[in-house]
C-alpha cells in the first residue's frame, strides 16, 4: 500500500461521479488514484465509491476482481465511504429487494426513497460533527436508511431518515457532497483516512 505525507485516496472508476470526488479530495489535500483493479487498491489507504447505478457497481466489482480484496481490506481497517450508490453497495441490505452488496455497514438502506430524478434537491442539512453551518446537501434519487445496527452512529437526518451514517472505518451518505463546492465532508472522511493510517503501518 502506498505511503506517503498526504493520505492516498483511491475512487472507484467504474461509474459515477468519478471526476467530481477527485477534484474535491485534490481541494483536501489527498493524492487520488482512480480504482479499476486489485493492484491500484493496493496502492491506497482509503476507497470511495461514488454515486451511479448499484446493481451495475456490484457486477462490474465481480467482472474486475474487486469483491473479495475491497472486503477485505475494509475489514483490516481500511476507510471507505459510499456516496448516494456507494451507501447502497456498502449496506448490509436493500429493503424490498434481493440485491447483492458488500455488506460493509451495518444498515438496511430503501433506493429511491426520496423520490425518482425530479425530485432531487439542494437540502440544508444539520450535520454536527461538521459544525454549527448546515451542509448544501445534494439528493438525486437518493436512498434512505431505514434501520441501523448497534456498531453504527447517525450522523445526519433528513425528514427523520438517516442520510449519515458511520460504523468504525466505513461512511455513508445519501447525498452527493461531491457536487457542491462544500468539502467539508471529505475533509472529515480525510480525518478518517489519517487516523487509520498509523494502526495500518504498525500493521
Amino acid at each position: 500500500m502506498a505511503r506517503s505525507e498526504a493520505p492516498v485516496v483511491g475512487v472507484l472508476a467504474l461509474q459515477g461521479d468519478v471526476v467530481e470526488h477527485v477534484r474535491a479530495f485534490a481541494r483536501a489535500g489527498a493524492t487520488v488514484v482512480e480504482v479499476r483493479t486489485p493492484a491500484d487498491l493496493a496502492r491506497v489507504d482509503a476507497l470511495v465509491v461514488p454515486g451511479g447505478e448499484s446493481t451495475t457497481v456490484i457486477r462490474l466489482l465481480d467482472r474486475f476482481g474487486l469483491t473479495q480484496p475491497v472486503r477485505s481490506r475494509v475489514a483490516a481497517g481500511m476507510p471507505f465511504w459510499g456516496t448516494c450508490m456507494g451507501m447502497i453497495v456498502a449496506a448490509h441490505d436493500v429493503a424490498e429487494l434481493a440485491q447483492p452488496t458488500l455488506d460493509l455497514l451495518d444498515v438496511t438502506v430503501r433506493r429511491n426513497a426520496f423520490g425518482r430524478q425530479v425530485d432531487s434537491a439542494e437540502v440544508p442539512l444539520a450535520i454536527p460533527v461538521l459544525g454549527a453551518e448546515p451542509f448544501p446537501a445534494v439528493f438525486i434519487r437518493a436512498p434512505w436508511i431505514e434501520r441501523t445496527g448497534p456498531g453504527v452512529e447517525t450522523l445526519a437526518r433528513r425528514d427523520g431518515r438517516g442520510v449519515m451514517v458511520r460504523q468504525r472505518n466505513v461512511l455513508g451518505t445519501s447525498f452527493h457532497p461531491e457536487l457542491t463546492g462544500d468539502d467539508r465532508v471529505h475533509d472529515y472522511f480525510l480525518g478518517m483516512v489519517r487516523a487509520a493510517r498509523p494502526a495500518a503501518a504498525s500493521a
